[in-house]
């Protein structure tokens, strides 16, 4: 199988799964405890139907938006992930030239191997910043200072991961960072040499954001340790009202769900919320995104710019996220098994299939902008 028979998300992940060994796939494929919610962040887009409209005149098209003050070409963007140079060697820079090619956005992790002053210096496109709020406040703010030194546009404070959740398929390989492999994990990296042979001839891994604040040598912190051990579980509306204001500029919330969230996320003076579940990969049993979204936008979509994430595989599924009221759509592993795949290209594949889906749907729902979209053409099952 080659990039060019990749023809939809199905194909990316198996081809990811040919290339990579099985901890590293499993560890971008998994979800937390009996991975439920990982499954209904899909299954819910396929409780709606889509309604087309005929005869609108759709030769010219608009497919663009505008989120927390950034103009993207399409209404989908890259979510910011982890450990992205584990599954490529191009890592963000991959996703960041591609999110540029396509005019749209991508979010740099905390955990990202990439530094994000060589991210914005190098690809002029709207850039995010994930962040996770740590026990110790001088990390905190000089975390967001250098951020903002750097000309980052949207910073992005994850909310739903104060606590790593459990995610099995991990545990039962020893996947972690550095490596703690089980016997059975060892051995899937043996059948999968060529992955190994790529991340010993490139660039040595490091989180740049963190290198100054984290021994990844001896005796190294895990990643699990970095959620149990750093990051802290005491945060509360107070601790981001106050980073809101230090921000001073646009500044979401990533993983709110319930609509009192929502409500107290524009009190405090939040430009954006994006409901998200983690991927499926914190609290198994949680709504979807999708299914929580229409609620959400009723109780603040006139305040805050409502995004949304979470088993996006379909420009379908995107269509019927902004039906709803969502303002764009960020995708994870949609980007991360190209990327695992074929790097860069893979990257720009997998996107440039998203904006011709996007473009052909358009067409078919008799819509020629993002602006015609609405609740009339949805029907739930």
């Amino acid at each position: 199988m080659r990039l060019r028979d990749c023809h939809n998300f199905h194909d990316f992940r198996e081809l990811a799964r040919r290339r990579l060994p099985s901890p590293i796939f499993d560890y971008i494929d998994g979800g937390a405890d009996d991975e439920i919610t990982l499954r209904q962040n899909t299954a819910s887009f396929e409780r709606c139907d889509l309604v087309p409209n005929v005869l609108r005149g759709v030769e010219a098209l608009d497919i663009s938006v505008r989120v927390m003050g950034q103009k993207l070409a399409m209404p989908v963007y890259c979510s910011p992930t982890a450990l992205q140079r584990l599954f490529h060697h191009q890592g963000e820079k991959a996703v960041a030239a591609a999110a540029a090619k396509y005019g749209t956005m991508f979010g740099v992790s905390s955990l990202g191997t990439v530094s994000v002053e060589e991210l914005r210096k190098t690809y002029p496109t709207p850039q995010a910043y994930q962040f996770y709020f740590h026990k110790d406040r001088g990390l905190n703010d000089a975390m967001m200072q250098r951020a903002k030194s750097v000309g980052v546009d949207v910073m992005m404070l994850t909310v739903d991961s104060i606590t790593g959740g459990n995610r099995e398929r991990d545990l039962r390989t020893g996947f972690s960072i550095p490596f703690r492999l089980t016997l059975a994990g060892m051995l899937q990296f043996a059948i999968k040499p060529m992955w190994a042979v790529n991340y010993l001839t490139h660039e040595k891994f490091k989180l740049p954001q963190l290198d100054e604040h984290i021994d990844m040598g001896g005796g190294a912190m895990s990643i699990g340790r970095y959620f149990t051990e750093m990051l802290d579980p005491s945060m509360n509306w107070d601790d981001v009202a106050k980073m809101v204001r230090n921000w001073d500029g646009q500044f979401c919330l990533k993983g709110v769900m319930s609509v009192a969230d929502a409500k107290r996320a524009a009190e405090i003076g939040c430009t954006g919320i994006i409901l998200s579940n983690h991927g499926g990969r914190q609290l198994d049993g949680s709504r979807t995104p999708f299914d929580q979204l229409a609620e959400v936008v009723d109780a603040v979509g006139d305040r805050i710019d409502v995004l949304m994430d979470g088993g996006v595989q379909r420009a379908t599924h995107v269509l019927k996220a902004l039906s709803l009221g969502a303002k764009a759509v960020g995708v994870g592993r949609f980007y991360l098994f190209p990327l695992a795949a074929a790097g860069q290209a893979g990257v720009e594949r997998a996107l440039g299939l998203m904006r011709a889906e996007i473009e052909r749907g358009m067409k078919l729902m008799g819509c020629a902008s993002i602006a015609q979209l609405s609740r009339g053409n949805l029907r739930f099952r």
